[in-house]
């Protein structure tokens, strides 16, 4: 493996922390266990970036995995080495249970076979987790042949265990110290190969994703849910990276197991781990009816009920399942919570309660090329330290800095804080005072599209009380309103319901003699300087002749259009896009005027909105000749409300009645009256 920059920051900074990644992939092909047991090892004896050091580590671990894990048709041997010996030393994942006949624990040991282990209650103590599910050690096993001749005697017994997991105080604070040598960037692709991801070559949108997988180790009582095609590693990192996860494979899940066993007291899995992911969530039930009612219960307050004692617990909520079909015709058939259990895809309190929907189908399919061969954290160590990061909270740095829109209810807005919490808590793991507005802005936007999918499905489903899902907000009390949208739902090239960036606006030219009706968008941008520049080249001259009608009346009125802002004082630059066959922007000076206005004012222009007219340089609105083409083409655009000068509302009476009912069409009377009501 040839080192490159990251790595050389990584080792220099992180030395006896690290583990080629590559190297675990070779012990992990060989031996029966999870990823995080192999790296535990590889970080003890190999943890450097000297070859001969790393050699020798890798003839110390592969002799220990050798010894001390047992394959399928090798139990017996490992019994009558306990037998011969009086104790072996194994790898396995052991769990217990009380057995109330003899009042003592016994212990399971799935690769020996062996189920009814003694096992000290001194030992379960130390290890609670043992009894929910159990976990990865070193155990040493005895065997006493004395017990052997008892009748129904139990000669096997665990004299000690070690549980695979680093347990050190201090773990962020080396974090930290490492994070500070590192650019954000750099930083994002360091933490995707700690989890075995090569993120170099990945596009932005595959490493926020990927990002945002590891929110639930690091954000208490957060839910999330990820439905996609087969093959992108959704269970992965909930199996093989950390000790503190627990992964529910599809079947019958117990309330006693989940939550609390009314019979014995013992706390279940949500009071055990810090994740619990039901994997093959479409195959997944409760034992008892109100299975899920308990579980909306507890997703929404962290809490649930024993009796009249009322428990809380801090288990993340993750559930991932696979789509049978794309996101496309999911959406078709059905909505983005198809695939969940009956009692739960139809249920909109239950999706209220998901912090974020993370779009699987961004991810590309496991393969060679995605997984890295360079240095990362031990999972040991990572896992340690998110599990502390749990602890924490980024809020406070939102709170002064970030204001959302009026889309938002208490419950997206809780949801927007969890997620953009986490991140924040990913990106920055100790220090919080350089939080820059750009690395905020990037949190945010994943927070408020992961919740506003959620939302979608929600209205999609037919409720009233979803129907505004226009999620925004605004950086700075001073900042600009930004709209966020989910792109499965939403294209660029489509005129959404979602208002557009400032100075951009949809529009139609009615087309002159010798050109049909055609749409455009109209994309202005304002800096220091002055005057009016087309970046199209060549631009077309009737555009140009719309552009030069539009500034001289952006002058002219500046007063009623802008308030005190001198448009003299600012340099505007200006693109055309056209979608249809037409393309010579013929005009189109009221909405190049509405744009100018909105980038100088920093104000959206409203979602689903085409305008149409044309202005003259004494600032009177032109006819347009062709009313009911233009607004049978803004129906089949998909627009919601179309724009239009007064003067057009005769021609207006020979639009069909059922083109009528698909769009409402407004007036305008001048070029303020159109600007009024085109911002949002």
């Amino acid at each position: 493996m040839k080192l490159d920059y990251i790595d050389e920051l990584a080792a220099s900074t992180l030395d006896g922390y690290l583990v080629r990644k590559d190297l675990v992939r070779m012990f992990s092909r060989q031996f029966p266990v999870p990823t995080y047991v192999v790296e535990f090892l590889l970080g003890r004896y190999c943890a450097s970036v000297e070859p001969e050091e790393i050699e020798e580590g890798l003839e110390i671990v592969q002799r220990q995995l050798k010894s001390r894990t047992v394959k399928a048709g090798e139990e017996e041997l490992f019994k009558a080495r306990a037998r011969e010996n009086g104790e072996v030393k194994i790898i396995d994942l052991i769990s217990a249970r009380l057995d109330a006949k003899t009042d003592s624990y016994l212990a399971t040991l799935p690769s020996l076979m062996l189920r009814d282990v003694r096992i000290s209650p001194e030992l379960v103590n130390e290890h609670e987790r043992i009894l929910t599910g159990g976990f990865y050690a070193e155990i040493t096993l005895i065997y006493d042949a004395s017990i052997a001749q008892e009748r129904n005697g139990r000669p096997f017994g665990v004299e000690s265990l070690r549980e695979i997991q680093l347990s050190k105080r201090n773990v962020l604070d080396i974090l930290n110290e490492a994070r500070k040598k590192f650019t954000t960037d750099e930083w994002k692709d360091f933490l995707l190969r700690s989890v075995g991801i090569e993120s170099l070559g990945l596009p932005n949108r595959v490493k926020d994703v990927l990002l945002l997988r590891m929110v639930p180790f690091v954000e208490r009582n957060y839910n999330l849910v990820e439905l996609g095609p087969r093959g992108t590693g959704k269970s992965h990192l909930f199996q093989q990276v950390s000790p503190y996860a627990h992964l529910i494979s599809g079947g019958k899940a117990t309330v006693a197991k989940m939550f609390v066993n009314n019979a014995t007291g013992q706390r279940g899995l949500v009071c055990q781990y810090d994740v619990i992911c039901f994997d093959e969530v479409s195959g997944v039930s409760f034992d008892q009816k109100d299975g899920v009612n308990i579980m909306k219960g507890y997703m929404e307050s962290g809490e649930f009920s024993r009796g009249k004692e009322s428990i809380r617990a801090d288990g993340s909520i993750v559930l991932v399942g696979n789509f049978d079909v794309d996101v496309e015709h999911q959406q078709r058939i059905s909505h983005l919570f198809g695939p969940l259990p009956i009692e739960m895809r139809d249920d909109t309190a239950f999706m209220d309660r998901i912090h974020a929907y993370l779009p699987g189908w961004d991810v590309p399919k496991v393969n060679k090329d995605l997984l890295t061969s360079h240095f990362g954290l031990v999972s040991d160590f990572w896992s340690e330290c998110m599990s502390q990061l749990r602890q924490q909270s980024r809020l406070s740095i939102l709170q002064g800095r970030v204001f959302w829109g009026g889309a938002l209810s208490g419950r997206d807005t809780n949801a927007v804080h969890k997620t953009a919490s986490g991140l924040l808590k990913l990106l920055y793991p100790g220090d919080t005072n350089n939080i820059t507005d750009e690395d905020l802005e990037w949190a945010i936007r994943i927070a408020l599209e992961g919740r506003r999918r959620v939302k979608e499905q929600q209205k999609r489903i037919g409720t009233a009380e979803f129907r505004n899902t226009h999620f925004s907000f605004f950086v700075g009390e001073d900042g600009v309103e930004e709209f966020v949208v989910t792109p499965e739902l939403h294209s660029e090239d489509s005129i959404g319901s979602d208002p557009l960036d400032p100075g951009q606006i949809w529009a139609i030219s009615p087309g002159d003699g010798s050109e049909h009706a055609g749409l455009y968008r109209v994309e202005a941008n304002e800096g220091p300087g002055s005057g009016v520049k087309i970046l199209n080249k060549p631009a077309p001259q009737a555009f140009k002749e719309s552009i030069g009608f539009a500034e001289q009346n952006l002058y002219a009125q500046s007063r009623q259009l802008v308030g005190d802002r001198d448009p003299r004082n600012h340099e505007f630059t200006i693109q055309l896009r056209a979608f249809d066959a037409s393309k010579s922007g013929a005009k189109l000076g009221v909405s190049t005027l509405i744009a100018l206005c909105s980038a100088l004012l920093k104000k959206n222009v409203r979602g689903g909105l085409i305008v149409v007219g044309e202005i003259n340089l004494g600032g009177s609105i032109e006819p347009i000749h062709n009313a009911v083409t233009v607004a049978e083409m803004a129906v089949e655009k998909g627009a919601v409300v179309l724009l239009m000068p007064v003067s057009c509302r005769r021609q207006l009476f020979e639009l069909s009645d059922d083109m009528a009912l698909k769009i409402d069409i407004q007036f305008y009377l001048d070029a303020k009256d159109a600007l009024l009501k085109a911002l949002e």
